[in-house]
This record gives structure tokens, C-alpha cells and sequence, in this order.
């Protein structure tokens, strides 16, 4: 069931904590849209979800890459839209297998190209 939350945080530490809160209530085929200005701590907010979800490793931005996958207690996909209007024709289908319902999948930047449906 789609639901929408605002939340202003004063520190990183307090944004990982509002996502770890959400994460407890995360399963596989939840998509999770994050958005924001730059800097505004959205890659802060998917790294406390991802700590939250069992994953010890680096959670960066994929703006480069456009996705990065993790593993945790769930598969997670992390997005970062913000290029997609960069993007070629084969990249619909990229999207696709990111937001697949055996994962959480978490998209920065919605607003600039999410798949239809999901904004």
C-alpha cells in the first residue's frame, strides 16, 4: 500500500536512524523513493536502511553507475535517477530488473525519471 512520510533530520546519525525505523517494516518488492535537494542526506538515509537491513559494507551513491545492489537480511537495490535523462534506450529494462519484486529498491532522485507508476 503506497504511503508518503516527510522527515527533516539535524545529523546524519538521526537520519540513519529514521531510515533503520522504516527498514524493520521493509520486504521484498517494497520500493522506497527518496528525495531531496542535493546534499540532503539522501544516500545518508539509504545507508542507515541498508545498515538496518544486515549490510556491512560501503553504501555510496550510484550516480555514476545508476545502481548498486547490496546484500543483506533482503536483496536491495540502491538507484540514483538524478543522470537518467543521460541514459540510452536499453535503460527501462535496467530499471525493471532493479525494481524486481524478490528485493527492496531503494530511488534516489524520482522525480527525474521514475518508471511510470511509481511517482
Amino acid at each position: 500500500m503506497p504511503s508518503s512520510t516527510d522527515h527533516e533530520t539535524a545529523a546524519p546519525a538521526e537520519t540513519e536512524a529514521v531510515a533503520a525505523e522504516l527498514a524493520a517494516r521493509l520486504k521484498p518488492g517494497d520500493i522506497v523513493l527518496v528525495s531531496g535537494d542535493l546534499g540532503a542526506g539522501k544516500t545518508t538515509f539509504v545507508r542507515g536502511a541498508c545498515r538496518a537491513l544486515g549490510v556491512s559494507g560501503a553504501v555510496t551513491s550510484p550516480s555514476f553507475t545508476i545502481a548498486q545492489r547490496y546484500d543483506g537480511k533482503v536483496p536491495i537495490s540502491h538507484l540514483d535517477l538524478y543522470r537518467l535523462g543521460d541514459l540510452d534506450d536499453e535503460d527501462p529494462a535496467l530499471l525493471a530488473d532493479e525494481l524486481a519484486f524478490d528485493r527492496v529498491a531503494f530511488v534516489e532522485w524520482p522525480e527525474v525519471g521514475a518508471p511510470a507508476g511509481l511517482d
